[in-house]
């Protein structure tokens, strides 16, 4: 696969002229659904489905799609594709400088989340590695705990960021959007593969039941409800600048609004096929216990002993998997360093390899808290997703319903419809406000509990 790193080593640099733009409509669609398909969909989504009531939890999950993530989602791609600049620039666009904090928020959310998001990327490409050279660990329990933290995990994280920088570093034609047009489709193929053969498994009824049983017992309890926000929202890479970076190379023609349904559907997708494919083999193998242990037990601890009890043919199914993850992993944390990497380029004027290499290794030396500590890990992501993401959000959805002008022209130019943007704009400004300030107030205690309980231990 040619990613084309020559702005790493010392070729073209795109930062250095006109600013790179998407070749295809299809290389962004494929760029953007990277974006928001990542571990999160195999990982986040199949578990709180299971543990929050099935089909009860994707029906509240799509509802707060509708309602926040899609409305957001175009938000971000509006002042993206308007501005032509990264989120800094962009808020600052529209809004004036004092918007330039809430660019800068984006930022930061990027760069902490890909600190850690990148060690646990790290654990995967090892996952893959061993499960095409040696096969499953004989005990998944001990040995998640042997590599999941320490200087292996380290290396793993410094694997991954690498190629991370390297494909960055090409720029976004000839770097992400190279990649993303063959990644998300070979995702896309190995995740219905191995789903289909789950299908075939023994017993596998009883995982399609544990699925997608629709329990609205509690469908509506607090918990509940705040996971089904929150997930709709984390899922589709919302809050960070990731989709509004990634709009700024876009050219003035397209549909906007088509385009926030496109991927926001294509990465719901992908995460229920997930479950078609989690939880056969899970059940299929008598080991839904361990999906109590949470979603780490469940990735890198079921499936693994899952795939160990299968044979020869989990090998191979394995190994699969555990590529899909890497691939999944990867997509998303193009587009989370895309975002500091653009507003350093834009903002303090680097070169785009510059930019690279030298925010590469702050993120790094911050992950590497996160690789010697899980509880670290734990912690940094608690506050991202909990906090950072949310306000973020929220303050976004204020930003372009309220204070931005004529954000319906915006979206519609260029070829979008403007019949329905009314809707979308009454959602950013009396639905998405109150629905992540609910959010936010019901996550805030535990974030805030656990951040102190990691310095007091």
């Amino acid at each position: 696969m040619d990613f084309h790193v020559g702005g790493f080593i010392g070729g073209t640099d795109l930062a250095q002229g006109s600013r790179d733009q998407w070749t295809s409509s299809f290389g962004f669609f494929a760029a953007a659904v990277g974006s928001a398909v990542g571990l999160g969909n195999m990982w986040r989504f199949s578990y709180l489905t299971a543990e929050k009531g099935g089909a009860a939890f994707v029906f509240l999950y799509l509802a707060f799609t509708l309602a926040i993530g899609i409305p957001i989602m175009l938000a971000e791609l509006t002042l993206g594709r308007g501005s032509g600049k990264s989120p800094i620039g962009a808020l600052a666009h529209y809004g004036g400088a004092r918007w330039k904090p809430l660019g800068a928020l984006f930022v930061v959310t990027g760069f902490v989340i890909l600190s850690y998001y990148s060690v646990i990327a790290g654990w995967t490409i090892r996952y893959a590695l061993e499960a095409l050279l040696v096969g499953m660990p004989a005990d998944p329990g001990s040995h998640f705990g042997l590599i999941s933290e320490g200087g292996g995990a380290f290396i793993f994280h410094i694997v991954f960021m690498t190629l991370t920088m390297a494909i960055v570093a090409g720029g976004v034609s000839r770097g992400i959007e190279r990649v993303s047009v063959i990644a998300m489709p070979i995702l896309f193929f190995l995740v219905c593969g191995i789903a289909i053969y789950a299908s075939t498994l023994e017993n596998s009824a009883s995982g399609y039941a544990y699925y997608l049983n629709a329990d609205f017992r509690n469908a509506f309890s607090m918990d509940v409800l705040v996971s089904a926000a929150g997930q709709a929202f984390f899922s589709l890479s919302l809050g960070m600048g990731a989709i509004m970076t990634f709009a700024s190379y876009l050219g003035r023609e397209g549909n906007l609004p088509r385009q926030a349904v496109s991927i926001a559907s294509a990465d719901f997708g992908v995460a229920f096929l997930a479950g078609l494919m989690v939880f056969p083999i899970v059940f299929a193998l008598g080991l839904q216990g361990i999906m109590g242990e949470g979603t780490l037990g469940t990735l890198f601890v079921a499936l693994p002993r899952a795939f160990l009890e299968m044979g020869a043919a989990g090998r191979v199914v394995g190994s699969f998997f555990f590529v899909a993850l890497v691939i999944g992993a990867l997509t998303s944390a193009l587009s989370l360093f895309e975002v500091v990497v653009s507003a350093a380029v834009d903002g303090l004027g680097w070169s785009r390899r510059k930019a690279v290499l030298l925010m590469g290794v702050l993120v790094m030396l911050l992950g590497g808290a996160a690789a010697f500590s899980l509880a670290i890990l734990d912690v940094m992501d608690q506050v991202a997703n909990n906090l950072l993401l949310l306000v973020g959000g929220l303050a976004l959805s204020i930003f372009a319903g309220w204070v931005m002008d004529d954000p319906i022209g915006e979206a519609s130019s260029g070829g979008g419809d403007p019949k329905g943007l009314p809707v979308w704009r009454f959602l950013l400004r009396w639905v998405a406000p109150p629905t992540l300030v609910f959010v936010l107030w019901h996550s805030v205690p535990s974030t805030f509990a656990n951040f102190l309980a990691l310095f007091r231990g």
